[in-house]
């Protein structure tokens, strides 16, 4: 068993191919969604455009209020028309106008009218902007409630007190305070690149296959067993170091917080467990090359999608969540997040690192029970 796993490890180091799908690969798309992200700018951040028509003492005051809670971009009013244009191409999704006579309706004691022009099938990214302008016309009428009240009588103080809502809503932050886009997008495409052993896996036991080596291996006192477990070993090695060199690199690069390494390398272990056995129980299943590499391409690509490895899960349809919580990704990568993002030890992951196992035990017991007929055919 111990020359089979070093006939492995010294196989799996000369492959190109393995080292191509297996880190070079994660690599390339860690930089690439971690560029989207980081090029996209601040993502709390809301952007307004505003054109301001009125160009007065008041308008300018406006657009300076609402700078204080968005990013206000302003232009002229020659300016209006491009705007509504790019709204109608998608360029845009909300524009805001302040109208001539703006300050004369406010010195006047009237209403004082401002316009949103908004795309209407951009209803989700228009709602935040519709709330701070909200917010925003709120203060003016409370200002404009105090002015009254004051001019009546009432002390700033009472006047105060008499506008306080009787509700006050507090809120408390309960996740991480370090959860940026960079959390999601190492252990995400990890996760994902780890199941890609699975090529590896039945590419090597065909080539045996061809090669006449399981045939020579069962006319020999070697156990199947023993063969099999020699053959898995240096696959978990793989992953193990697979997983080391990303997170390494992640934590290096982008500064990704790590968290309870102790926890991490329960999750790096179940997980090499999870690909590894999955893989050897499909090298023993399918009949060519050709076929596992579509199959591994199914699993890999498909529990990306449905395992909230590309978005988190939370941003997925219901049904897809659901279909989620079957696939070792899911498990996987919420347990990683539980430790880099929300500081989650040992205790918290260990019911996700037992649903790994499970996986790759099942893949274990179907490469143990078809691993007799696999090795007759191979005779044949």
């Amino acid at each position: 068993m111990r020359a089979i796993i070093l006939k492995e490890l010294k196989l799996i180091r000369k492959d190109r191919r393995s080292f191509f799908f297996l880190l070079l690969m994660p690599l390339l798309f860690i930089l690439m969604f971690a560029s989207v992200f980081n090029g996209s700018g601040d993502s709390g951040t809301i952007t307004l455009q505003a054109v301001d028509q009125d160009g007065t003492e008041a308008s300018r005051a406006l657009l300076a209020q609402a700078g204080r809670v968005m990013d206000v971009k302003p232009s002229d009013a020659s300016g209006l028309d491009d705007r509504i244009e790019q709204i109608k191409q998608g360029q845009l999704t909300a524009v805001l106008v302040i109208p001539p006579g703006f300050e004369a309706a406010l010195k006047s004691g009237g209403a004082a009218d401002v316009k949103l022009i908004r795309d209407a099938a951009a209803e989700a990214s228009v709602a935040p902007i519709q709330a701070l302008l909200d917010g925003i016309a709120k203060q003016y009428r409370e200002e404009k409630l105090s002015s009254t009240l004051q001019s009546l009588g009432e002390t700033e103080a009472q006047a105060e007190r008499t506008l306080a809502s009787p509700i006050r809503i507090e809120t408390v932050a309960a996740s991480s305070d370090h959860f940026d886009p960079i959390d999601q997008v190492v252990p995400g495409m990890t996760v994902m690149f780890v199941f890609y052993i699975m090529i590896t896996m039945t590419r090597r036991f065909f080539d045996e296959k061809k090669t006449g080596l399981l045939s020579r291996i069962r006319s020999t006192n070697i156990k199947p067993l023993h063969y099999l477990i020699g053959m898995w070993v240096p696959f978990m090695l793989t992953v193990i170091a697979q997983c080391v060199v990303l997170f390494t690199f992640g934590h290096f690069v982008y500064d990704l917080q790590l968290g309870d390494t102790y926890a991490l390398g329960l999750i790096v272990l179940g997980l090499s467990i999870a690909g590894t056995g999955i893989g050897l129980g499909l090298s023993f299943i399918v009949p060519g090359e050709g076929a596992a590499m579509v199959i591994t391409q199914l699993i890999s690509m498909g529990g990306a999608m449905v395992g909230g490895l590309w978005m988190p899960s939370y941003m997925l349809p219901d049904l897809v969540q659901k279909i989620g919580h079957f696939t070792p990704q899911y498990w996987a990568q919420h347990s990683l997040l539980d430790v880099i993002a929300h500081g989650a030890h040992i205790g918290d992951v260990a019911g996700a690192v037992l649903v790994l196992l499970t996986f790759g035990l099942a893949g274990l017991a179907v490469a143990f029970f078809r691993l007799p007929s696999f090795l007759r055919s191979a005779a044949n």
